[in-house]
């Protein structure tokens, strides 16, 4: 074997994977489904450790919708909900941070406000909405949900496609996580983890959890940099006001960190790579969305 076709070799073998990674989920510029928590309103009646939900969607979700936005996606964004830690009470007493950060998206990048719910005051609208987009659902139009917070959501939409004898949509519709805590948390005893979701579809529904988007040991792996703000401060300083606004958004974090993990699901169902990171997100985005 000569060199050139070692050489080719090598490369194959390198970007195989990447490939393999892409393809896995058949995405094609299909409908997109997202659901976030990212409460801020506490939630008194919850009995466990946290009565209100992680603060990292605050700055993921604008940092998501701008990813969608780069590959000019927003009409295949038929469902956002957020706040979905249910049945945590509507925000009355503190900022509603997430419902600053989608309408601010929406502003900047023109997605249609219809397709979001703020579901601490429209739950009923945003689990009938998402059931009717997984209704939806054939083998030449599938829908690619984003789990972005706890699985109860999901389960309750789930529940009403399977009430209504529409469960045969659920073989066409994609369900993505990195998550244990998105897939496990449970807000009361009687909620449901994403193994319920999956065995309540009977296994319809197409499971896929990437690698967990966090390593707070690594800054520069992954899109959560703990307290380590440096990989960050060419966001911080970008030329582009509506780009620089995503660093904003990280900074209301109350815990000061940095952290826009499930962005990274986002970046994989686009790019097939489980691997994103800060330089990488900076290449991504560029100068303008």
């Amino acid at each position: 074997m000569n060199k050139i076709s070692c050489q080719f070799i090598i490369v194959l073998l390198m970007i195989i994977p990447k490939l393999s990674n892409a393809q896995a989920l058949k995405y094609n510029n299909h409908r997109i489904a997202c659901s976030a928590d990212g409460n801020a309103q506490p939630d008194l009646e919850y009995k466990g450790r946290y009565n209100y939900a992680d603060p990292d969607d605050w700055g993921a979700t604008p940092a998501a919708l701008a990813i969608l936005a780069k590959q000019k996606l927003q009409e295949k964004l038929v469902h956002f909900s957020y706040n979905n830690f249910t049945p945590s009470p509507p925000h009355t007493t503190v900022r509603n941070y997430m419902k600053e950060g989608v309408d601010g998206s929406i502003k900047r990048w023109n997605f249609d406000k219809n397709n979001f719910f703020d579901v601490g005051t429209h739950k009923k609208e945003a689990i009938k909405h998402l059931k009717h987009e997984i209704e939806k659902s054939t083998p030449m139009d599938p829908l690619y949900f984003i789990n972005m917070g706890p699985s109860e959501f999901l389960y309750q939409a789930i529940q009403l496609v399977i009430e209504e004898g529409n469960e045969t949509a659920l073989l066409n519709v994609y369900v993505i996580s990195h998550s244990h805590y998105n897939d496990h948390h449970l807000r009361r005893p009687e909620h449901h983890t994403i193994d319920d979701v999956l065995e309540l579809s009977e296994n319809r529904l197409i499971f896929k959890r990437i690698k967990d988007q966090n390593n707070k040991n690594n800054p520069n792996e992954g899109l959560s940099s703990n307290q380590d703000w440096s990989v960050w401060n060419w966001l911080k300083n970008h030329k582009n006001k509506d780009i620089a606004w995503i660093w904003t958004c990280m900074k209301k974090h109350n815990e000061k960190r940095a952290d826009i993990s499930d962005a990274g699901m986002i970046y994989y169902l686009l790019i097939g790579d489980e691997d994103c990171n800060p330089k990488k997100f900076q290449k991504f985005l560029g100068n303008k969305i």
